[in-house]
């Protein structure tokens, strides 16, 4: 029988088929052989023991894994970001933009608060970027129907820091949910006790949500290690004009004849993420070998 991985807790997996049956599976142990983690989000086949329960004997290939929470095979990450208190932090947004993309996990952006500041100067560099953005007032529900058309079908994670408005936002977008103010790490899976409890829940539209961490302290280096001269692929913006500098090697920084920032000084990419994508680049390059190797580079 063939089944979604919903639930993971101590061992134990929720299996949902798409009937809407749920089964506790554990996993065979071929899985601890080959040192293979079962996780959140995995398509899977397992076989009925018993009434209720289960074996997981295979897991379909993964299109994308998240670290924090572990979960696989997702359509997209949702960015909650919040234009005033606490403001926008450019440098860690696109810290995250460009982790999805090297895992190639496509993002939409969600602008909450546009009653405390203007989205329009924010909007403008993500949509310039190519993200998908919506802008919606928890208060009045304006803007809802944008971010769920974003959001339809598929699996979602929602990531947001705190007063980000993600609770409010899950409540106006998933009513069902009945989610209190300040409760969604608690009800979708994180907190101070349910750090190894992860689930993903029906949004009632045929797909499925999840919440991550805040991510006030990310620190790109630490959480994607990788070869400096890799980033201007996690920006697609930039990977447009990166073919068309003057020498091989260009690392977009400094350059005399770099096309990237030809295009920045033009306006065809916005300062802000150029100027992330050098702190960034800057972080990557402090990594020694080991820290490289480490992560599965050569």
């Amino acid at each position: 029988m063939e089944g979604l991985i919903i639930r993971s807790l101590g061992g134990f997996y929720t299996v949902e088929s798409e009937d809407g049956t749920r089964t506790e599976c554990r996993g065979r142990g071929i899985f601890r052989k080959d040192a293979t983690t079962l996780l959140v989000g995995d398509r899977c086949i397992f076989e009925p023991t018993e009434p209720g329960c289960g074996s997981i004997t295979a897991i379909a290939p993964r299109k994308n894994i998240l670290q924090r929470p572990p979960v696989a095979n997702l359509d997209r990450l949702a960015l909650v970001v919040s234009l005033a208190d606490p403001a926008p932090n450019a440098l860690v947004l696109d810290q995250l933009t460009a982790i999805a993309a090297r895992k190639n996990i496509p993002v939409a952006l969600i602008f909450t608060k546009p009653d405390l500041a203007d989205p329009a100067p924010w909007t403008a560099i993500y949509q310039k970027a190519g993200y998908p953005t919506a802008v919606v007032n928890n208060r009045t529900g304006e803007g809802a129907e944008d971010a769920a058309r974003l959001l339809r079908g598929g699996v979602t994670a929602f990531c947001g820091n705190s007063g980000a408005g993600k609770s409010s936002l899950l409540n106006t977008l998933y009513p069902a949910l009945r989610l209190a103010t300040g409760e969604i790490s608690k009800k979708l899976g994180r907190g101070r006790h349910t750090t190894r409890h992860v689930e993903l829940f029906g949004d009632g539209c045929g797909g499925y949500l999840c919440d991550t961490p805040g991510f006030s302290a990310l620190e790109f280096a630490r959480s994607e290690p990788m070869p400096a001269s890799e980033l201007a692929a996690c920006f697609p913006e930039m990977a447009q004009y990166a073919g068309g500098c003057r020498y091989t090697g260009c690392s977009h920084r400094t350059e005399q004849g770099c096309a990237v920032r030809e295009a920045v000084a033009k306006g065809e990419i916005p300062e802000s993420r150029h100027r992330s994508y050098v702190t960034i680049y800057n972080e990557l390059k402090q990594l020694k070998e080991w820290e490289l190797a480490k992560a599965g580079r050569p």
